[in-house]
């Protein structure tokens, strides 16, 4: 018989590729009887999936209706959404928290976590003001600590970030017609990057395929890492428009972003310092990626697949 696999962010660029990646694997599919959950049943991208897959209601500020949800889960992937408001680590931690209690209390058996790095604690305190980082952190320090089998996903940075999901991330169209990226990081500071909607099921499904072999341990999830001026370069390439990069001072960058300026602030200048997931950070993603359950895509695999609208 089929064990559950309860997926928070159905919709999602994280949850929908666990399903498809679910769907799409022979062994999996047969391991595991998906159920989508989703705030907004009727949304359309809810819609496409009932199709395929069970599809429940589930809010984290509804207790009720994630115990409804995780009612007979053996497996939950589980993951909270950033906030930026001043308790912003506390409201995500929360979330996680209420999340892995229902989950427990409804007799799951394993929880796969999408989670972060503590900028606090890797920096020794240096960058403290990163609470999308901070409450994952908080959230997965929690979840180790329950009884429960678990392990983590931990992804980079978003190649998805480059079409302007978040505007200020992707490529700047300067005043004679050229483009940049900016960033207040020196060119060569390096970023791991992933495909978050096409590749996270690819990670995610090493841990589903082999939950023992995986229990307790994070993948730090990326195809490889690319430095700032790789990163322009690509795209440069795959555009055929002139992409550069452009450093700014942290003045120039806090007047550039247009909200969580600390937090944007902090997490780059963090990540130039002492590296995305600390200062192991290549050997991590290194593993992560030949650990992963298929092949990963390249940055400028993802460009020509998803191409910039640069004009």
């Amino acid at each position: 018989m089929s064990k559950i696999l309860a997926v928070f962010g159905a919709t999602g660029q994280q949850g929908s590729s666990v399903i498809q990646h679910v769907l799409h694997d022979p062994e999996l599919f047969q391991t595991y009887k998906i159920r989508a959950i989703t705030r907004d049943v009727d949304s359309e991208k809810a819609k496409q999936l009932k199709d395929k897959v069970e599809v429940v209601q589930g809010d984290v500020t509804d207790r009720q209706s994630l115990g409804t949800a995780l009612t007979g889960a053996h497996t939950v992937f589980a993951m909270t959404n950033p906030s930026f408001v001043p308790n912003g680590t506390e409201i995500e931690y929360n979330a996680g928290k209420t999340i892995a209690d229902v989950a427990v209390e409804r007799g799951a058996k394993y929880i796969i976590f999408s989670t972060l790095p503590s900028i606090t604690d890797i920096s020794g305190g240096k960058y403290t003001k990163v609470p999308h980082f901070e409450g994952k952190a908080k959230v997965e320090k929690y979840i180790r600590g329950l009884n429960i089998k678990s392990a983590f996903y931990a992804p980079g940075f978003f190649m998805e970030n480059f079409q302007g999901t978040i505007p200020f991330l992707a490529p700047q169209k300067a005043p004679d017609g050229t483009w940049f990226l900016a960033r207040p990081t020196p060119p060569g500071a390096k970023w791991p990057m992933i495909y978050a909607s096409g590749d996270t099921g690819k990670f995610v499904g090493a841990i589903l395929a082999e939950p023992e072999k995986y229990e307790g341990k994070t993948f730090h999830a990326a195809t490889a890492l690319y430095s700032n001026e790789e990163s322009a370069a690509i795209i440069s390439k795959v555009t055929g428009q002139t992409v550069v990069y452009k450093q700014l001072s942290v003045d120039e960058w806090k007047d550039f972003l247009p909200f969580a300026k600390d937090a944007f602030t902090d997490s780059f200048m963090y990540q130039a310092e002492f590296g995305f997931y600390g200062p192991d950070t290549e050997e991590l993603v290194a593993w992560a990626a030949a650990n992963a359950r298929g092949r990963l895509s390249t940055l400028e695999e993802f460009l020509q697949e998803h191409p910039l609208q640069l004009s």
